[in-house]
């Protein structure tokens, strides 16, 4: 079947995600970074609040307890502001106007947390997308087949019509497993086109670019 719809994850494929970018940034101590990134950027409290089950500052109170009181305000700190540093990925923007162009639907499909809504604006390349589903908002998370099942029914896509793309190989052979083609995202844009092209997807003129 032909595919139609474009549908990307966020971190590492639209902006670069680098939890020890973040730690390096607040934390002087290697010590202290190896362990607040253990019980922060590695804690099943991070997974909850994209899972939507957690807010963030019920997950600080909560990694806060396995922390030091030292390291209590870091925490924090971690969590509310990782995301105001985020680089995107080098050519990924252009590389989804061109599809945009060519015609395809274009889908964002993320596990994070309900800060996304707060943060969005700073992500140029979403002005480009037809739709956003963010795992928070439904209580679902990668690479679990319901949200990609439940992705497809809310914006009622043919499975086998849409092309998933991240950087998880897990959450690519979850998209599979709910009948969408994959494919691994390794931070290149022009590999990454080359791997469209044998779906089927066009390459769109170059002077579509934004």
């Amino acid at each position: 079947m032909q595919i139609k719809h474009i549908v990307f994850d966020m971190g590492n494929v639209l902006i670069q995600y680098n939890a020890r970018y973040y730690l390096e940034k607040y934390v002087p101590d290697e010590v202290d970074r190896v362990l607040l990134m253990r019980e922060v950027f590695e804690s099943v409290e991070w997974v909850r609040t994209d899972h939507g089950s957690l807010s963030v500052e019920q997950a600080i109170a909560s990694s806060c307890t396995r922390l030091p009181a030292r390291l209590h305000d870091t925490a924090a700190l971690l969590y509310h502001t990782w995301n105001q540093d985020i680089p995107t990925v080098p050519g990924m923007e252009a590389l989804i106007g061109r599809l945009k162009a060519a015609g395809y639907g274009i889908y964002l499909l993320s596990n994070t947390s309900p800060r996304y809504h707060e943060f969005r604006k700073n992500i140029r390349a979403l002005h480009w997308f037809d739709g956003e589903f963010i795992s928070a908002d439904w209580r679902l998370i990668k690479p679990d087949v319901a949200i990609f099942r439940t992705f497809c029914q809310h914006f009622g896509l043919v499975p086998a019509e849409c092309l998933f793309v991240d950087d998880m190989p897990a959450n690519v052979y979850g998209a599979q497993c709910a009948g969408m083609e994959g494919v691994v995202f390794y931070g290149d844009a022009e590999d990454l086109e080359q791997r469209l092209s044998r779906y089927g997807v066009k390459q769109a003129e170059r002077e579509a670019e934004a």
